[in-house]
């Protein structure tokens, strides 16, 4: 899978896939707007794998950011009303 990298001298320091000037924000940015991955692929030049490897930098940003609370959902989950 190709890897994400930062550079200070490449878009201002954000994450872009390696060996190009697109950053993790504008395969989000494209995904949010509608744009689908097999468009992305052929409008930027761009392999499977990339943009999924820019879709997984994302998602373990976010999970390290905001870890999971597996412990609060399950107690929220054992505290429910059986039905």
């Amino acid at each position: 899978m190709k890897k994400i990298v930062t550079d200070p001298n490449i878009m201002l320091g954000k994450p872009t896939i390696e060996g190009t000037r697109i950053t993790v924000e504008l395969i989000l940015n494209l995904i949010k707007n509608g744009q689908t991955v097999p468009e992305i692929i052929e409008d930027y030049d761009l392999t499977e794998d990339q943009v999924k490897a820019a879709l997984e930098y994302a998602k373990k940003v976010v999970e390290k950011t905001y870890p999971a609370q597996r412990t609060v959902a399950h107690e929220i989950f054992i505290r429910r009303k059986p039905r």
